[in-house]
């Protein structure tokens, strides 16, 4: 099937998630949602592929479809019957973002179930990077810095973020 080798593809790009939201109820760190389209859908519609997550017979429905082919494939998770609209919505956007990274298998530190079973192996013992990721659009904006002959832009732009092997191996090439 072409969706597989596309959505292969995809992945390769991808790398591991940043944890770059927090939440101060819990204390915890989460990738928000939209950070987590912000890398995704640019390389899914590069690939000819269509993202969509309607809610349908109460579950959010993650769906990637191929445009050329119309084969798909899907995620869901089914709804808690709550009455609260905003309750709700945050199970929504809960339920989109992780069907999401189920179905493209994005790997993102794990650190919950360590939190929740009282267990820190690994997590003491790397340093934390909090950087933010490097998105596309500020990729883009390096790259026209660096065409303008700005000095230094490489080191300035690896010292404020992480970014995805491919927007290092780009930006090392042209500077």
């Amino acid at each position: 099937m072409e969706i597989y080798k596309k959505l292969f593809e995809v992945k390769s790009h991808i790398g591991k998630i940043s944890k770059d939201s927090n939440n101060p109820f819990f204390k915890s760190k989460y990738f928000d949602v939209n950070s987590l389209l912000e890398n995704v859908e640019p390389l899914l519609h590069a690939s000819g592929l269509l993202l969509l997550q309607p809610i349908t017979d109460n579950k959010v429905l993650t769906q990637i479809i191929d445009i050329e082919t119309g084969e798909s494939v899907t995620s869901s998770m089914e709804l808690p019957n709550l009455a609260d609209p905003q309750k709700i919505g945050s199970a929504i956007t809960y339920f989109r973002r992780y069907t999401l990274q189920s179905l493209l298998g994005i790997q993102a530190e794990d650190d919950d179930a360590n939190k929740a079973s009282g267990n820190k192996t690994n997590t003491l013992s790397k340093q934390e990077d909090n950087r933010p990721w490097l998105n596309e659009k500020q990729f883009n904006q390096a790259l026209e810095k660096i065409a303008k002959g700005e000095p230094d832009i490489y080191n300035k732009i690896n010292t404020a973020f992480r970014m995805k092997k491919e927007y290092r191996e780009e930006l090392t090439k042209v500077n």
